[in-house]
């Protein structure tokens, strides 16, 4: 279950309930694959400007298993791999869109018409030696969306991922 706040600075962020993928040390990146499957062949709104995002095939694996998952350990990789929970609620509040021409050879046609970032915003609770809820920790990051040869925006991946003070 997940809900939509808003911060003391206006901002949107997405409330995550409940903490699914819990390891701190080694995150289950095949569970958070098999996980985001769900999320296949679905479309979300984002509402800043009305732009339908498309969830491929690829996004699982890419999400999961991408250099920066692989490097991002501890709170940080935690705090990805429970982002998962909330794929479409990320895309429905993300903000800041910038666009930037495809550079690389391998994306000339996944991405033949560029790539989108905008930030996105979440919170997971923070709990005692109990299990009890006590707090929570706010983190922001990058949502990255490619714009394919078909025309459509697909997610790609979430990265740079910061916790806030």
């Amino acid at each position: 279950m997940a809900t939509i706040v808003i911060n003391e600075k206006g901002q949107r962020v997405i409330q995550i309930d409940i903490v699914r993928f819990s390891g701190k040390r080694k995150i289950d990146w095949a569970g958070v694959e098999k996980y985001l499957k769900k999320y296949v062949g679905e479309s979300y709104t984002i509402d800043e400007t009305d732009e339908i995002v498309y969830i491929g095939s690829d996004f699982p694996d890419e999400y999961a298993n991408s250099r920066y998952s692989a490097k991002a350990l501890g709170t940080i990789g935690k705090a990805k791999a429970n982002a998962s929970q909330v794929i479409p609620e990320l895309i429905k509040t993300a903000s800041n869109i910038s666009f930037q021409e495809n550079a690389e050879k391998k994306h000339s046609k996944d991405a033949k018409y560029g790539w989108y970032r905008c930030t996105v915003r979440f919170s997971l609770p923070t709990c005692d030696d109990k299990g009890k809820i006590n707090g929570r920790n706010f983190y922001q990051g990058r949502m990255i969306i490619r714009h394919s040869f078909d025309g459509k925006k697909y997610l790609y991946d979430i990265i740079d991922i910061k916790k806030e003070t």
